[in-house]
Formats: structure tokens, sequence, C-alpha cells
């Protein structure tokens, strides 16, 4: 088939990387200018020279046999590295953690830029406005549970109802870089008051630069700030970090907020969905679990189902 896979973050890619095994022609659509969404790095110029910074997703661990298997393969690419910091089981991209994305999208058909506004039936295909004029015979969902609820809905009530009962949790994160290391001896620090989780950003494997620091606010912080401005989010997390610290901060070279509106997921057990009449499915965290490792996996189960009948 010629299957449309709209989102191209980990699970679309999964799920487009076994369906291209598996003899089809697979097209991936975001709206993104590159690889990363929620496996985001950003690279900044500063006084002190380039600094990155991990903004989204922070490490991802391996649990599932075949998940497993694709990170020890990755390793050996030096694509991921274990991080022990995090704990025993965590693993980042190097040299930042959308160089997994990276990797996996050198294989695969991408178009960037490329914002899906509707999805149509027509003449029993589908097409994905304004992005493509050609029929596709079978599309996919992969985007957040949020939005895929407005790409759903007029196609498939029961999958767009799906989706709209896995709210995620909004996640506000401050950058920040300092010319010297700061005061504090750990490089990850968790759930200490309104920071969910910081780390030196800096101290990953395979980093190197000035001293960068990634600070998350808990949900319920970035709920209650959700609307506030962005500089002001940021002093507040400097705040909060400058309390944890044994000395002052010193002056920050960077300063950057980035509100991250659909963070962790309220997942269902789906693993993921389709329909085999009509050709359409939907993949991502919010099927399976609020984990890299969840959204690799429901991009392998829905390929699984597609693939199946040709199996037999």
């Amino acid at each position: 088939m010629k299957i449309a896979i709209v989102g191209a973050g980990i699970a679309g890619m999964s799920c487009a990387s076994a369906l291209q095994a598996g003899g089809h022609a697979v097209a991936l659509f975001d709206k993104g200018r590159g690889p990363g969404g929620r496996m985001a790095t950003r690279r900044v110029e500063s006084a002190t020279g380039l600094v990155a910074f991990d903004h989204g997703a922070q490490y991802l661990t391996a649990r599932d046999p075949a998940f497993s298997h694709a990170v020890a393969q990755w390793s050996a690419a030096g694509v991921v590295a274990r991080w022990p910091a995090a704990g025993e089981d965590a693993w980042v991209g190097t040299p930042g953690m959308n160089a997994l994305v990276k990797a996996i999208a050198q294989d695969l058909d991408v178009t960037w830029n490329s914002r899906v506004e509707a999805i149509a039936s027509v003449d029993g295909g589908w097409r994905l406005a304004p992005v493509s004029e050609g029929l596709f015979d079978a599309v996919i969902v992969a985007t957040p549970a949020e939005q895929a609820v407005g790409l759903l809905a007029p196609l498939d009530a029961t999958m767009a109802a799906a989706a709209r009962d896995c709210p995620s949790a909004p996640c506000w994160t401050a950058m920040v870089a300092f010319a010297d290391r700061i005061a504090l001896a750990e490089d990850v620090l968790r759930d200490r008051g309104m920071i969910g989780w910081t780390a030196r950003n800096s101290a990953k494997p395979g980093r190197s630069g000035a001293e960068a620091w990634v600070i998350q606010a808990t949900p319920d912080w970035s709920r209650a700030h959700l609307e506030d401005a962005a500089e002001d989010v940021v002093d507040m997390l400097l705040s909060a970090l400058a309390g944890e610290a044994t000395a002052p901060l010193p002056e920050a070279t960077v300063r950057i907020g980035h509100r991250w509106r659909y963070a962790r997921v309220h997942a269902r057990d789906d693993g993921a969905l389709w329909d085999a009449h009509r050709k359409i499915g939907a993949v991502g965290d919010w099927l399976l679990g609020p984990r890299v490792e969840s959204a690799w996996m429901s991009g392998q189960t829905l390929a699984d189902r597609i693939l199946r009948p040709a199996r037999v």
C-alpha cells in the first residue's frame, strides 16, 4: 500500500520503519522544522559558545525485549548512550536527544514544515490537505492525542473519542546556561517543590560546552501558570533552582522558556487503533504509556496489525 503518516515523532517513525521493511511505500508529514518533536534538542549561541539543551524528553528506558534490542543497535551505532545519573536503565541520545529521531529519519520519506490541517476520503483513498494532492491507500495519525482529535473527529468518531479521553499534562521548561559551574553536586534533581525535574544537561554523555541546565516544572504548577509570560516563568524556575544550590547562582548567559502544552499523557492501553476496512489508524504514547518506549511500541503494534494478513 501507499501509506501516509501524520506526525514524524518516535511513534510515527517506528510504524513507518516497520511498514517500509514489510514492503509498503510510506510517506510521513510533520509540522516541525526537523526531527525532534518532544525529543527535541535546542542549540543556542551564547557568550561562552554554542550551548545545547534537551528541553523535551530527558531520557528513555528499555524494558520490552524488542525495544531493548533496538536500543542495543542504536548504542552500537553511537546514537544513544547510558546516563547513570538518571538511573541504571536510563539512556540518552548522543550528542542530543534528537539524535535518535534523526537517525531513524534518514531511511524514511519525511516532509518537514508540513502541517496537515485535514484528512479527506476521496475516491476510496485518503488525501491530506494542504500538504499533498495525491491519494494514499491508508492513513495513520501519529500526533499527540489533543491534535489527533481534530484530525480524527470528521473521519472516525470512536477513534476521536479515544483520543479525547487521553488528556496530556502541560510542562513549562526553562533552559539556562552559566559561564561557571553552579553549586550543586548532583546532576539530577527530582520533585523539589515547583520543580518536577532539573538536570545538568552539559553532563550528559557526548555533551560539551558551557554549564547548561534544563528545569521542568511539575504538571500542576505548569497548569496553574500555563498562560504566564515565558520570561516570568524562567525567573520563578531559576529562583527555585537557586534555592537548591549551596551558593548564589552566577549570572545566566542564556535564558529561554518553552511551554509544552502536551507533555505527559494520561494513556489508554489499546497499543494502537486500526480500522482494516477503511484503512485508517492511530499510534502514539497516548495509546500505551507516557514513555519513549511506549511510543515506539505503539508504532510497532500497528505495523504488525497491518502486516499480519500478508504473512498468512
